[in-house]
């Protein structure tokens, strides 16, 4: 292979490293057209008379949808849920939820840290939940006073599954009873609408779900996706908003609408997919706002409907999700490398299963893919061996025909020929193993189940960068993310692949030798702030390089 062809595969993956490490992936979402809707809605018996339409909101509209008056002590009542996973505070008004905290997950390594909060809007911003039957094409969001039946819900391990029922006569006439179904083991909880019109004359309505969050203004994980993400027509659309007062309104075939961050999920689950409108806005105040609309139905009067649903708040975990079978697992995309990332996530957690040990987990996961490409490889270093070889008589060859390009490349093939050599030989190998090295980057880079799993030592959370000694400075260290500490496991790396580059085999040219000389300076600030887990996985890869090459170089040629 000629410099300018190994110059090219350099830069190409330094340029793909370095977009990973600054950008993350965007996808534009265009408004779709309405189609046609179903006949009936989901579990409801009334016909359905028009499309949901969701129209863009005028800013007056906004501010009377999102800033509501805190409700009087007097007329609402607060609802504690306790069971083995979760703590959550239901609002009788709404009705809506106030806190939802995750039992196994605490928002730093310090086991006395806060329990991880999914509900984060803040007060006077608006709910972070609201669900509802409501004329489609009004823009007011009526906060509805529930009567309920208990103040308390506690669930042990192996208890039961407990119910909590809200119900509210609206002042048009609608009686309305939503029932809350939680469980003992797991994050899902049930919740059935029923509707009845006890009114003289036909509702025009539609059921509704307000999803509101307050995203971070930092990101955990450089390829996390934090915002609005729905399952329309069997695709997975990240719905970003990134401008204030910007609006997005997507129609189709919904299986499910949720807002997630780097490691958590909250989602709202149709039983029965059906046609719908989704809206996502982000408001000047910074609040992220998604609203799912139903098919719209007319109630005649003394009719009932109902509509089920399923809630998601946890984990995105997959094998957690994927229990649900709802599709909810889809919302974990690896994007391009979806298709290999996802196998080498499911054999990460089966190793754990066992060994109860990520960093290990993701040791043995690099032996058997440095085994599997092992014939690759071993092919790639004996070509490049080869290679050095006809060094020599290449630089004869560039120095007798130095002004006639033709005339080198005619008996740079014959040499080729000659002594049975393919100057593609050892990039070829390299090229095939970069689709599974970018598909780690993105699972060991954001997956939950390395969110503060041990190593061993100093390595206290495989999601976060490697720093020993942490301590506190009163200025920036360039290069470098806070905490900041001794990156110990990223400078064995840098000094592994610096051995590596020793044993292999020099390229002729001096310029391209010191170019190669230099990458492990620059692949150790790039990974400097990248996981550990990360890290770790390429440290172990270049340590059985390095036992590779040993390996060939001492084979007498």
């Amino acid at each position: 292979m000629d410099k300018r062809t190994i110059l090219a595969f350099i830069l190409s993956f330094i340029v793909l490293i370095g977009w990973s490490y600054f950008f993350s992936p965007t996808q534009d979402q265009t408004t779709k057209k309405p189609e046609t809707i179903e006949k009936q809605a989901p579990g409801a018996v009334s016909e359905i008379t028009k499309p949901p339409v969701l129209t863009p909101t005028s800013p007056s509209e906004t501010a009377e949808k999102i800033v509501h008056k805190e409700s009087p002590a007097a007329d609402e009542k607060r609802i504690e849920i306790d069971t083995p996973l979760y703590q959550a505070v239901f609002s009788s008004v709404g009705p809506t939820i106030k806190s939802f905290r995750l039992k196994k997950y605490r928002e730093t390594i310090d086991p006395d840290s806060p329990l991880i909060e999914l509900v984060n809007t803040g007060e006077g911003l608006g709910d972070f939940l609201l669900m509802n039957f409501q004329n489609p094409s009004s823009s007011q969001k009526p906060k509805i006073r529930y009567e309920v039946d208990y103040e308390f819900v506690r669930l042990g391990p192996g208890s039961a599954p407990k119910k909590l029922v809200f119900h509210s006569t609206t002042s048009n006439g609608l009686l309305i009873k939503q029932t809350f179904r939680f469980y003992p083991d797991q994050y899902r909880i049930d919740l059935n609408i029923d509707v009845v019109n006890q009114s003289q004359t036909p509702f025009q309505g539609a059921f509704t779900a307000d999803l509101n969050a307050m995203p971070p203004k930092e990101k955990q994980s450089y390829y996390s996706y934090v915002g609005m993400a729905i399952l329309l027509d069997d695709k997975l659309e990240e719905v970003k908003v990134k401008k204030e007062s910007e609006e997005k309104i997507l129609t189709g075939k919904i299986d499910w609408v949720a807002y997630e961050d780097d490691f958590f999920i909250s989602a709202v689950i149709p039983d029965v997919t059906a046609k719908g409108a989704f809206k996502a806005r982000l408001h000047p105040s910074g609040l992220l706002e998604g609203t799912y609309l139903g098919p719209s139905v007319s109630l005649n009067p003394s009719e009932r409907i109902s509509s089920p649903y399923m809630l998601y708040f946890g984990p995105r975990d997959m094998g957690i999700m994927k229990e649900l079978d709802k599709g909810l697992e889809r919302a974990i995309d690896f994007g391009f490398f979806d298709v290999i990332a996802k196998p080498l996530l499911w054999l990460l957690r089966f190793f754990n299963q066992h060994i109860n040990n990520y960093g290990v987990s993701i040791i043995l996961l690099t032996i058997i893919i440095k085994a599997l490409f092992w014939p690759l490889t071993h092919k790639s270093y004996k070509s490049m061996k080869e290679m050095q070889k006809l060094q020599p008589r290449m630089a004869k060859i560039r120095e007798k025909y130095k002004d006639n390009k033709q005339k080198i490349n005619q008996e740079m093939m014959a040499l080729y020929k000659t002594y049975k050599v393919n100057p593609m030989g050892g990039c070829l190998p390299m090229v095939i193993q970069i689709p599974v090295f970018f598909a780690l980057f993105r699972l060991l880079g954001n997956s939950i189940e390395l969110r503060q799993a041990p190593f061993t030592l100093w390595i206290n959370d495989l999601s976060a960068p490697d720093r020993l000694f942490n301590f506190t400075v009163p200025f920036h260290v360039p290069l470098m993310a806070p905490p900041y500490g001794i990156p110990v496991l990223t400078l064995l790396m840098g000094a592994s692949m610096l051995i590596q580059q020793k044993m292999t085999p020099t390229p002729g040219d001096p310029m391209q030798a010191k170019i190669m000389m230099f990458l492990p300076v620059i692949f150790t600030f790039m990974f400097i702030n990248f996981p550990s887990g990360l890290v770790l996985y390429w440290l172990v890869n270049n340590l059985l390089s390095i036992g590779q090459q040993y390996r060939i170089n001492k084979k007498p040629g």
